[in-house]
């Protein structure tokens, strides 16, 4: 006798989870960034409260939702939430984590400069360019750090490879963090070049160059944060 796999029934809170999800990404694309209360959801997806409140939690785990409670539900778009924490945790000592970040960067930032090379496309590489004119008139290390961040992150959008944004984007804090001591220490203007080549190759379709070009910015921000930590201690 033969019997073939018996499939897991989706659970309901499983499947008010999904439903929820595909009107969380309506409202990113546009929408006013609230669901129904509570119980208007219940109502209107048929199942109790406490399956509503089950799900509404699981997604405000996974950095979906916030539960504004006596306010609402509130849509965001956070979902490298648990991954920042998770590391906060996982790695106390904030040299030890931003090392670590390096190595993952220097894995993963010089491929996605590589893929945008030989996908960007004319939007894209625009918005590229209009961060590096941010960066470049940024008048303090705070400002300079976002646009920093926010050159980053267009470029993986550039990519094509929504893996990678998502990824990217788990290690936000830590690269604010990162970029915080490496901008302040070696200037606006030396941040700017290295993103100006690595901008270059790209908009020139040189996949080569463009991964190339990224990996010795990466490299540099390294040696940047190894100086700055050798430093501080020195100090101490």
């Amino acid at each position: 006798m033969s019997l073939s796999t018996i499939e897991r029934p989706v659970s309901l809170v499983e499947d008010v989870c999904q439903r929820l999800a595909t009107e969380i990404r309506a409202e990113l694309n546009g929408g006013d960034g609230w669901l129904p209360p509570e119980r208007q959801l219940a109502e209107q997806l048929g199942v109790s409260r406490t399956v509503v409140r089950e799900a509404t939690k699981r997604l405000e785990s996974q950095g979906l939702i916030e539960v504004r409670h006596g306010i609402g539900i509130k849509v965001v778009d956070k979902l490298h939430k648990p991954l920042n924490g998770s590391l906060a945790l996982l790695i106390p000592n904030t040299e030890d984590r931003l090392r670590q970040l390096v190595e993952v960067r220097l894995l993963v930032e010089p491929e996605v400069a590589r893929l945008a090379a030989e996908r960007v496309k004319p939007a894209a590489l625009r918005a590229l360019k209009k961060v590096q004119a941010r960066l470049a008139a940024a008048t303090g290390v705070e400002e300079a750090v976002e646009s920093d961040l926010e050159f980053h992150r267009q470029l993986a959008r550039a990519s094509g490879n929504e893996v990678l944004v998502l990824l990217l984007e788990s290690l936000g804090d830590l690269g604010r963090a990162s970029r915080s001591v490496t901008i302040s220490a070696t200037s606006i203007a030396r941040a700017h070049a290295q993103h100006q080549a690595v901008l270059d190759a790209v908009a020139a379709g040189d996949a080569q160059r463009a991964h190339a070009a990224m990996q010795f910015h990466i490299r540099e921000a390294a040696a940047d944060l190894a100086r700055q930590f050798k430093q501080s201690k020195a100090a101490r």
